[in-house]
């Protein structure tokens, strides 16, 4: 007989408490191997395939695509020593008791041997039903209206009982608080159908459904409801950026200083890289290498601040963001030990990030761990800005659009190519003659580049 296992979602790590069901991989009745890829999510960092740790047959999927999950919430269901159809000449399913495949705990995102598994019809399990997806709860009847009055307003269709302001919402899924919240819907003003007056997720949906039903016409002495604007829900990575740029607003006391720079130089230095052949090297991963050279200079703004032990921690290694911005919204590739990588190494590197964040394939590591970050906003053709430090780093460097302006050079007036360098930091970590002298040197630098020569 076989056996039921349930896949719940794992932990993906990186403090991620919930996921995305972007993409199935397999359906009801299809025959999975142990460690295959059973469904593609979408965190708040990444995107992310799940290998199932049983082999068996899929009796049941949980959530439809575009539903949110939280973590430890049911996948799906797979019976374990499944038999196969007749007619399929394929290999016993891997994971049948009493195999050497037994099933196994998930470790990280599949093993090395993981194999691909074939697609394969099997006879229905007598030992597992599989669960519906999404089972509809009934909703209490509302009560039958009475004639409406001339002037009287219009009565949601919606069952509500007044709830106490005071103590806890019947609620225990954190799907439907979530979907509530999204929706702007007051819990403790919905009356569940559950037992004893628990919150479903058909209660919530019926209320959704009344708050976008076109209003019934009223009188004219009635005055006309505001019309409620379009709501985009803030999650995935929206919502990622959102919760850390408003955690790094409360928390830390930053301050900006900028100064224009001439990059004539610089940009006749990187044409000069490139002419002689090899791969290229980028103005990024130019201003990059003398960021680190910066940062070796003023450690101060390569840190971070521990607030639980009231203390300042500078980094031994600069893990170097950079700000890439993608049809899933504004991400930071890390550039882990940025400091000992040379132009060409960092031109690699910037290239091949950012190639894994426009694809959606960027893992939670690349993602996390940064120490500073470099912000090229010139690409979107503007000369500057007073960028939100990525918590918990303690400083960001800007970069605004290089182009032709006037300018003083060598004591006469000369069209140059200029830039806006800003330095955004934390001022907990330094006072500003340490900003000002960090910003300053990676002015000189990209003014005369033979400054960094000179520090190597």
């Amino acid at each position: 007989m076989a056996q039921v296992m349930e896949f719940k979602l794992p932990d993906l790590g990186e403090g991620l408490t919930e996921a995305e069901i972007v993409r199935w991989l397999v359906a009801v009745g299809d025959v999975v191997a142990i460690d295959q890829p059973v469904v593609e999510v979408e965190t708040a960092k990444a995107m992310v395939e799940v290998p199932c740790p049983y082999g068996g047959v899929v009796t049941a999927r949980f959530g439809e695509e575009g539903t949110e999950l939280p973590v430890g919430a049911p996948l799906i269901t797979v019976a374990v020593g499944a038999q196969v159809l007749p007619g399929d000449t394929a290999a016993p399913v891997e994971g049948a008791a009493g195999s050497a495949d037994a099933p196994r705990p998930l470790i990280g995102y599949g093993s090395d041997d993981s194999r691909p598994a074939r697609r394969r019809r099997v006879r229905p399990v007598t030992a597992a039903v599989s669960a519906p997806i999404a089972p509809a709860v009934p909703v209490a009847p509302a009560a039958p209206a009475a004639p409406a009055a001339p002037a009287a307003p219009v009565a949601p269709a919606v069952p509500v009982a007044p709830v106490a302001a005071a103590g806890p919402v019947p609620v225990i899924s954190p799907l439907v608080r979530k979907l509530a919240r999204d929706g702007g819907i007051d819990l403790r003003g919905l009356a569940g159908s559950g037992p004893e007056g628990l919150i479903m997720r058909a209660d919530v949906e019926a209320a959704l459904a009344a708050l976008r039903a076109p209003a019934a016409p009223v009188a004219a002495a009635i005055a006309p409801v505001a019309v409620q604007g379009e709501r985009v829900p803030l999650k995935g990575v929206r919502g990622a950026v959102a919760d850390k740029l408003s955690r790094s607003r409360r928390e830390i006391p930053d301050a900006t200083c900028w100064v224009d720079a001439d990059a004539t130089e610089l940009m006749a230095a990187r044409a000069a890289m490139n002419a002689v052949g090899g791969p290229k090297i980028s103005v990024l991963a130019l201003l990059a290498r003398i960021c680190t050279a910066a940062l070796a200079k003023y450690p101060e703004l390569n840190s971070t601040v521990d607030l639980a032990a009231n203390e300042i921690v500078r980094l031994p290694s600069v893990n170097l963001g950079f700000a890439a911005q993608t049809e899933r919204g504004l991400m930071v590739p890390v550039v882990r030990d940025a400091h000992a990588m040379n132009s060409e190494a960092l031109s690699a590197e910037f290239a091949r990030l950012t190639e894994l964040a426009r694809g959606g394939k960027l893992s939670p590591a690349d993602l996390t761990g940064g120490t500073f970050t470099l912000n090229n906003y010139g690409v979107f053709g503007v000369d500057g800005s007073t960028p939100i430090i990525n918590h918990p780093e303690a400083a960001m460097l800007g970069v605004g659009r290089i182009m032709a302006k006037p300018w003083v050079h060598r004591g006469e007036l000369a069209v140059r190519q200029v830039v806006q360098l800003s330095l955004t930091f934390d001022h907990r970590v330094c006072d500003g003659g340490t900003a000002g002298g960090f910003l300053r040197y990676v002015a000189d630098c990209v003014e005369s580049p033979a400054v960094l020569l000179r520090s190597l």
